[in-house]
């Protein structure tokens, strides 16, 4: 067997490798959802739905992951993320890719497998959601709570109907039948009625069961042509209703292991056509109904327990069942000794005589039927329903209990009693007597009570006529058989001053549990529930005469109490068998069976009365009761009272003396912190002085470095200006010697500046052209830009036309799926026809139906007509809409190329203005006598930096012997005056150059204006 985890995966494989079944279970794949993290866990499935076809189930998780299983593809893939547990799912709807989902909410959620979008929500259920049932045409869904059941229309996710019951009552489940119009719901009382889908009348209702077969229904299932229904419970009993006949036709019983049905399900390959009848290899027949009108236990077949091989194809081989028929001739005391189940009483005794005891494994089932237990379901719940007794409220401090859950049953328990009968809430032994069996059977707390109360009822009989004092006439009784049978131990007792009270009431009040072991009590309950009522009595005779030996040695009545409250070293088989021997050998004048009425079970439906007691007696118990638990209450309340005021006031003192005891602390720390300050002050205030002193000190140093200071610079001034003189003389002399070369050098240095300017020429040349192919790239870049829209105008074109294709297809296949309907009802109708009239009238109505086809097909045709001429017209729209965008997109490129020609002859006019600019500088006389500035790096390349003014070069103190204008100024030499005025005129020529380009440039923007493209979304 493979096992695949999901794990964090939204879509995958389901198995790696071929699936095989495996060789005992037949388990193909096994798929589990394992969350990683810090604390690894399994995510549990809490629901899965097929799909129609039965290749793909939906399965959701108990954190709201739902995943598609596709079985044929070997994929599954994580379709929703609810966040919530779901409670039902549905996946067999009309659209089959969608699917419902009942979440914790109580809401109903339909969403989509493919586009995983919610489709719909549905809202109008107060409880949990148990179950989602769709028609078979899909388009109707039934859902289901515990008080009501909502019909949805799936085509407008609407509802149109509510089923309400009591709440008493509840809904299990409400179901389609398949192939069928019929809706069934199923009932908490076991109650199974037929609905019309289409009117909601009431069809029919399913016969009560035969009493003794009554379980109660919580899981059903239906055959896929909707006439066999197979219903289950908590219990190892199947019923099979023919829905044809409404009658129930088999009871199966399945081994005794099994204690309740979870789920129920018809296999396919072997129930097709219909088969009501079960696998045959899987049971065995009692009695089958068609032979005749029988009781319950003949219409039971048996399960047997073993594996059954089931082949896939039947071979026509013929199953072997045994018929086992009962007598015909049955008397009447063995219909008095059938029990529920299949039992006997004389055999249960027989089998209990010969073993001493019921099978352990099977003592409670034969306790049920021996106790003839109803099971009153909704009884026992308005018992329950009725809360917690007033008597038992402090039931915990009499009986203190280690086990929170028993001792809650007990005061279940005997709440119920109590509500069922006034009695049992001022008897103090209840707890005692209904104990032992509340811990044999907390598990089920119907089965509890029903037990103690048929143990009340039969073996408890003529107890509380005496009340509030014990049986007086039940202990005589006891008494009279100890006389009879042993009358030294009677004597005994009497001289001891032991009465019945002492030695036989503490056993009957108990039912022996305090002087037996566990295995002990069974055992002696065994024979006491298989005996008659009076064989109780005669139990606790059998005790005390068995113990006669340990008795007649007691003298104290300390001792005698110990004896019959504690265990004793006593064999309970010999008991046991006293009794039987005191049961045959009693006389008849003193024997309990002639006071005690034989067994009676509790009734069905309702318990019965229980009033044989004094009622004014315990009425004014109640009361008295009643009053001192007022009594008490008010005390306690003023009792509580009391103790908050004392609470108050003492709370109050404390806080009194704490505020004192802060003011104190207060006052403690201020006067401190003050003496603080004032310390704090004194070490200032001498702080202070010493400052002032260190203060003084470091002035007069101060003065002194200054004065020391001032001294060392007057001197450093004096030799740096001697040496500034030496330093001047040397570069006078350079100087001359620079000038002369020079002179010489300038004819050099014109040449190389013409070659210069020649070189910037053509690199001025180069960067238009780099220009103007920027500019080129641009402009193909939107014309890109528009080629691109172009074609995604003609993408959105092309898929108008693909959509209306889709269109006009789906609409073919609209009108070829109503012809096809149109179709299917033809042969229906035929076929209805053809099977109900066979006469000359039939054929009259199908040929008026055959005309009403042909109308309806022929209105079709003239609607599908009209469809198509309404999607030519809106395709004759769309392809005008296109052109018109064709033509507006024209019309913007001729504009784009008009700007892009603008732009070109605006710049090659810049370029023509700029070369003529530099022509006409050229022919200008001083313009190469800018050169010398090369050679003395008075000129920078960029012409921002020439115009520095010379008036911020000697802010800084210093003089630069490097700067030619310093030193003509401080030599006085006479320099070409003629040089400057070329220099001064050359800059003023450069600003009026770039004015005048400014001018050029602002104008041509303002003339031819840059294109304003707007804003444009494509939308797909």
């Amino acid at each position: 067997m493979q096992s695949s985890d999901l794990g964090n995966r939204e879509q995958g494989k389901l198995w790696h490798r071929k699936p095989a079944p495996a060789a005992q279970q037949g388990v193909i794949v096994n798929i589990i959802h394992s969350a990683t993290g810090y604390h690894s866990k399994t995510i549990r499935f809490l629901n899965v739905a097929f799909d129609s076809s039965g290749d793909s189930l939906l399965a959701g998780d108990h954190q709201g992951n739902i995943y598609v299983l596709d079985l044929t593809g070997n994929r599954f893939r994580l379709v929703q993320r609810t966040m919530q547990a779901c409670t039902a799912l549905a996946f067999n709807l009309r659209r089959k890719t969608e699917y419902l989902v009942a979440l914790a909410d109580y809401s109903i959620k339909c969403f989509d497998t493919d586009t995983k979008e919610l489709v719909s929500w549905m809202r109008g259920h107060d409880s949990s959601i148990s179950s989602i049932s769709v028609h078979g045409s899909g388009r109707y869904a039934i859902t289901t709570s515990t008080d009501t059941a909502q019909f949805w229309d799936l085509d407008t996710f609407q509802r149109k109907r509510k089923l309400n019951v009591r709440q008493s009552v509840g809904i299990q489940k409400v179901f389609f039948l398949p192939l069928s119009n019929t809706i069934l719901s199923c009932f908490k009382d076991n109650s199974i009625f037929a609905w019309e889908c289409d009117t909601l009348q009431c069809k029919y209702q399913l016969p009560t069961p035969i009493e003794g077969s009554m379980l109660h229904y919580k899981v059903f299932a239906v055959t896929r042509d909707g006439r066999v229904l197979v219903t289950g419970g908590k219990s190892n009993h199947l019923h099979l209703w023919c829905l044809e006949s409404k009658q129930l036709l088999r009871i199966i019983q399945m081994p005794t292991k099994v204690r309740a049905v979870r789920h129920l399900e018809f296999l396919p390959d072997s129930f097709d056509g219909g088969s009501n009848q079960p696998p045959p290899p899987l049971v065995k027949v009692v009695e089958d109904l068609s032979k005749g009108k029988l009781g319950a236990s003949k219409l039971t077949m048996r399960v047997t327990s073993g594996r059954s091989e089931r082949p896939w194809k039947s071979r026509g081989s013929k199953t072997q069942t045994r018929v086992l028929k009962p007598q015909v001739n049955t008397s009447l005391e063995n219909k008095e000794n059938e029990l529920p189940d299949g039992l006997n009483k004389k055999r249960l005794q027989a089998l209990l005589k010969g073993f001493g005891e019921y099978p352990a494994k099977y003592r409670m089932f034969v306790w049920r039927a021996l106790l003839q237990l109803p099971e009153n379901h909704l009884a026992f719940s308005s018992l329950i329903d009725k809360g917690i007794h007033s008597a038992f409220v402090h039931l915990k401090d009499e009986y203190p209990m280690k086990s929170r859950k028993l001792l809650r049953v007990l005061q279940r328990t005997l709440s119920a009693l109590a509500h069922w009968s006034a009695i049992f809430g001022e008897t103090p032994y209840i707890p005692l007597l209904a104990f032992p069996f509340v811990k044999l059977f907390q598990n089920n707390q119907l089965i509890c009570f029903e037990v103690v109360a048929t143990v009340i009822v039969n073996w408890c009989q003529h107890w509380f006529e005496y009340f509030p004092n014990p049986p007086v006439n039940v202990l005589s009784m006891v008494e009279n058989i100890l006389a009879h049978h042993d009358k030294e131990l009677l004597q005994h007792l009497i001289n001891c001053n032991v009465t019945s009270q002492l030695y036989a009431w503490p056993l009957l009040e108990t039912l022996f549990s305090e002087v037996l072991t566990r295995e002990e009590w069974l055992k002696v309950f065994d024979n006491i529930f298989s005996n008659h009522p009076s064989y109780f009595l005669m139990m606790v005779a059998a005790y005390i005469i068995c113990s006669r030996a340990p008795l007649l040695h007691c003298n104290q009545t300390e001792d005698f109490e110990y004896f019959f409250h504690h265990r004793n070293n006593l064999d309970i088989n010999v008991v046991i068998k006293e009794a039987y021997h005191l049961m045959e050998a009693t006389p008849a004048d003193i024997h309990p069976q002639r006071m005690l009425d034989d067994f009676i079970p509790l009734t069905k439906g309702q318990y019965p009365v229980f009033n044989k007691y004094p009622r004014f007696i315990v009425d004014y118990q109640t009361q008295e009761r009643e009053r001192i638990r007022q009594d008490e209450i008010e005390y306690l309340r003023e009792r509580q009272l009391v103790h908050e005021i004392e609470a108050k006031a003492v709370q109050r003192k404390v806080e009194d003396e704490a505020w004192y005891r802060k003011q104190e602390l207060l006052r403690e720390a201020e006067e401190q912190r003050r003496k603080i300050l004032l310390q704090e002050e004194e070490k200032l205030a001498d702080q202070r002085q010493r400052l002032t002193a260190v203060k003084r000190e470091l002035k007069v140093k101060e003065l002194q470095l200054l004065d020391a200071a001032r001294r060392r610079f007057l001197k450093h001034q004096q030799d740096q200006r001697q040496m500034e003189l030496k330093r001047l003389d040397d570069e006078i002399a350079r100087k001359v010697s620079m000038r002369e070369q020079e002179t010489a050098a300038t004819v050099q240095d014109v040449e190389v500046r013409q070659m210069e300017l020649e070189s910037q020429r053509q690199l001025f040349e180069q960067q238009l052209v780099k220009d103007q192919e920027t500019v080129t790239q641009e402009v193909k870049g939107e014309i890109d830009a528009s080629r691109r829209r172009a074609d995604l105008e003609e993408h959105l074109v092309q898929k108008l036309i693909e959509i209306d294709r889709d269109e006009d297809r789906k609409a073919q296949v609209l009108a070829e799926e109503s012809l096809a309907k149109a179709d299917q009802k033809c042969i229906d109708t035929d076929w209805r026809i053809q099977a109900l009239y066979k006469q000359r009238c039939d054929d009259l109505d199908r040929e008026a139906h055959y005309e009403e086809i042909a109308k309806l097909l022929h209105d079709n045709r003239v609607k599908e007509a009209e469809l198509l001429k309404a999607m030519k017209e809106e395709e004759d729209k769309r392809w005008e809409e296109v052109t018109e965008k064709r033509a507006q997109l024209e019309a913007e490129q001729l504009a784009v190329a008009a700007l892009d020609a603008r732009r070109k002859q605006f710049l090659d006019d810049e370029m023509n203005d700029a070369i003529e600019l530099a022509e006409k500088l050229q022919s200008e006389d001083g313009y190469f006598e800018r050169l010398r500035d090369l050679k003395t790096g008075c000129v920078q390349q960029d012409l921002k930096f020439q115009q520095v003014p010379r008036e911020a070069q000697p802010k800084s103190g210093y003089v630069c012997l490097n700067d030619l204008s310093t030193a003509e100024s401080s030599a006085h030499f006479s320099l070409d005056r003629r040089r400057e005025d070329l220099e001064c005129r050359e800059r003023e020529l450069m600003a009026e150059v770039r004015e005048l380009r400014q001018k050029l440039t602002s104008k041509a923007r303002a003339t031819y204006p840059l294109p304003h493209f707007p804003d444009t979304k494509w939308t797909a």
